[in-house]
């Protein structure tokens, strides 16, 4: 059995972005918040991402046997906490379907002299050794979605997706050798999505992610749950800040696969 495990808790902060043609909220007399991001057909989200990353993975010898699993931070001294850049774009098709789309990525490397002896493939790093370890990580999601339940100031909806998640992780060292590895893993997902206006500025959104099954040889399961408070003091550009907690933890049984 082989494992990677990706477990991320980070803080959003965004800036929102409404083009100047997006529909305008329809007037009203009544007392009902009219948040922008309730009615624009167009959004566009930039940030960054202070994130908190526990990584473990292990990679077997090709002639056979199991691998060791390596917790990347403690071991090999990788970042716990990065800051990287996070976009999107969201899209309303109409008033009920909408369309997601985000993306960020984590690289992280380290030099650290070995505590303990570390095997990686066929390659075995001993206690004492200076070596030089990578793990990059990243995550496009797009997601078509139905909002079930719309009105002015609240939806409700719920979609099918993908994380296309994406990790390579090498280890190497002068005298021994280096290794590395990779894999693409785009993964399907429910989510279920909710978004609120307090006012016609302050809104709140949340987001859950998730995906539990086994097939062949191959166990996969993905947690992915956001909330986010939304201030739009301009017509056409707001500001967020949030926080998310991302999980991907992957088994596969199968003697061919490193």
């Amino acid at each position: 059995m082989r494992s990677i495990r990706f477990w991320l808790v980070s803080s959003a902060l965004v800036l929102v972005a409404s083009p100047l043609f997006a529909a305008e909220p329809a007037p009203s007399t009544e007392t009902i918040p009219a948040h922008p991001m309730l009615s624009d057909d167009l959004v566009f989200t930039l940030g960054v991402l202070y994130a908190r990353s526990n990584t473990t993975a292990a990679l077997k010898p090709s002639g056979g046997g199991s691998g060791v699993a390596i917790d990347f931070e403690d071991t090999l001294d990788l970042d716990k906490r990065t800051l990287t850049p996070i976009a999107g774009i969201f899209w309303r098709a109409s008033d009920n379907w909408r369309i997601d789309l985000e993306y960020f990525d984590i690289s992280r490397d380290a030099d650290r002299t070995l505590s303990v002896d570390v095997q990686w493939g066929d390659l075995t790093f001993t206690a004492g050794t200076n070596v030089h370890s990578t793990f990059d990580f990243s995550d496009l999601r797009v997601s078509a979605a139905y909002s079930f339940f719309k009105r002015r100031d609240k939806e409700v909806g719920i979609g099918l997706g993908l994380h296309v998640a994406a990790m390579k992780a090498s280890i190497e060292a002068s005298g021994v050798g280096a290794e590395a590895a990779d894999v693409t893993a785009p993964l399907p997902v429910v989510n279920l999505y909710g978004m609120f206006a307090l006012t016609d500025e302050w809104a709140v959104n949340m987001r859950a992610d998730w995906l539990s099954l086994t097939y062949g040889d191959y166990t996969g399961d993905v947690r992915n749950i956001e909330i986010n408070a939304l201030y739009q003091p301009f017509r056409n550009v707001g500001f967020g800040l949030g926080v998310r907690s991302l999980v991907i933890d992957v088994d596969v049984d199968n003697a061919d696969w490193r």
